[in-house]
């Protein structure tokens, strides 16, 4: 499991190593991690053009200590100096080391890497006008390395400000941030490599954010090492309450994440229409009422869904809510019932009563709120899969692909969750192990560059779980 902590447990894990360090130890650790990953980018550092963009902090002096590295390679490294001061050491070293300092950004920009020192992990807000106008102004065939952080990119958020460095590498120290793992943060960081420069055994023990690898995947997936005398109700049965007469494909694919996802049984219950397509598309689902051990309720629910919701919760078992039925459990009173709800950014925002552009912009905020005020797990859905509980555990989903903004990709989900919900994981572990195969089936479904469907997902999942060795 990948992890990433707040800004303020990050300085704080610096300040006890700094003690244990002599002087501008810790800052050559950075310098030399940040440096090999250039040489990595570069191929040939020998003759090539590096672009320092040096701010005020130590992020500056990470990158004027990396230059230096590359310059003695035989780089042509130049500085432009954006705050209102350098470190002064990283400055002298790279005038030894034949580095130049100059007064702007050249244009056109010609050259092969420019490295973000501008602003660090204690960053808040717009860039300063210099700093703004310099990213506004990067681009083209040059690649882009960010110090720690993309500069304009909060570390605690993953908040965007007006301008932003867009990195094709993050180099980040010590321990991952929650902004890089984040949307929008996230879309701005590229690639990010984690640098160990000993903050480990100085980090709280609990992360902000969690984030789940395949080998995590696999050890929660429900009858993960199950023996001979399993049958269908030890791997769980799964009511799915989805679709109507205006949406019944919403119902068949939410029933097909749930056989797919493993469900020892599927129970359908629904109107005529989309009832009759499930019989034909999956004959092996029970179509009626009768006892489960968890609930998928809403996708594509319509008027009927507040009520479908309030049968489920009757049976005091997990719930997985989508879709028309998330106004109705927020307007519930609080019955203890477990949840997992599913909304897109869209969603969430007329439940929270904010605008969806607030959402997108501070995802992580607002599905941590969300969870505190609904009393449940909360898997918020868009360019970044966002997990949050009421207790305040965070988890965000890697495997995600643009190619899942399509309609009836959140209906399979849905099914998916519900399966994992009866097979005994409970809703946080549920939404992640979900939202990791749905995320996989996505990139596996998109093998070739070719749009897909909803369908294109469902028929990947079984190969999703068999990556993961099932």
């Amino acid at each position: 499991m990948r992890t990433a902590y707040a800004v303020q447990d990050v300085r704080a894990a610096e300040q006890s190593l700094l003690a244990a360090l002599p002087e501008g130890a810790l800052m050559q650790r950075a310098a030399a991690g940040l440096a090999r990953v250039c040489v990595l980018m570069l191929g040939k550092v020998y003759g090539s053009r590096v672009l320092l963009l040096v701010g005020s902090g130590d992020n500056g002096g990470d990158a004027l200590f990396a230059g230096v590295r590359l310059a003695e390679r035989g780089a042509r490294v130049d500085a432009v100096l954006l705050g209102d001061r350098a470190h002064e050491a990283g400055l002298a070293a790279l005038r030894r080391a034949g580095g130049r300092v100059i007064a702007d950004v050249p244009s056109p920009l010609l050259v092969d890497l420019v490295v973000d020192g501008i602003v660090g992990i204690g960053g808040k807000g717009a860039l300063r006008d210099k700093a703004a106008d310099v990213v506004a102004g990067l681009g083209g065939e040059s690649m882009v390395v960010a110090v720690d952080l993309p500069s304009g990119v909060d570390a605690d958020t993953g908040e965007v400000a007006v301008e932003a460095v867009r990195a094709d590498v993050t180099v980040t120290f010590g321990a991952l941030k929650p902004g890089l793992l984040v949307d929008p943060g996230a879309g701005h960081a590229g690639a990010v490599e984690l640098i160990d420069i000993g903050l480990g055994p100085h980090l709280p023990d609990e992360p902000v954010v969690e984030v789940l690898q395949a080998a995590d995947v696999h050890a929660l997936l429900p009858g993960a090492g199950a023996g001979r005398e399993s049958d269908k109700y030890r791997r769980g049965v799964v009511g799915v309450s989805a679709g109507s007469e205006h949406y019944t494909g919403a119902a068949v694919l939410c029933v097909g994440g749930a056989v797919r996802g493993g469900a020892g049984m599927v129970r359908y219950v629904g109107e005529e229409a989309p009832t009759g397509l499930v019989r034909r598309r999956w004959p092996e689902v029970v179509v009626g009422e009768g006892r489960v051990q968890a609930w998928t309720v809403g996708s594509g629910g319509g008027e009927g869904a507040a009520d479908r919701l309030a049968t489920a919760l009757k049976d005091n078992v997990p719930v997985l809510v989508d879709a028309d039925a998330l106004a109705a459990f927020a307007d519930r009173p609080r019955q203890g019932a477990t949840a997992l709800l599913t909304p897109h950014a869209g969603e969430l925002a007329r439940l929270l009563g904010v605008d969806r552009d607030a959402v997108e912009a501070r995802r992580l905020e607002h599905a941590r709120r969300a969870a505190v005020e609904l009393d449940a797990v909360v898997l918020l859905k868009g360019s970044t899969t966002v997990l949050a509980t009421p207790d305040g555990r965070v988890r965000v989903n890697p495997t995600g692909t643009s190619a899942l903004a399509t309609a009836g990709t959140g209906d399979v989900l849905a099914g998916l969750c519900g399966a994992l919900l009866a097979g005994g994981l409970d809703p946080l572990d549920a939404g992640s192990v979900g939202a990791w195969l749905h995320g996989l089936a996505g990139r596996l479904a998109t093998d070739g560059g070719a749009p897909i469907s909803a369908y294109d997902v469902l028929d990947a999942l079984p190969a999703a779980f068999r990556a993961l060795g099932n």
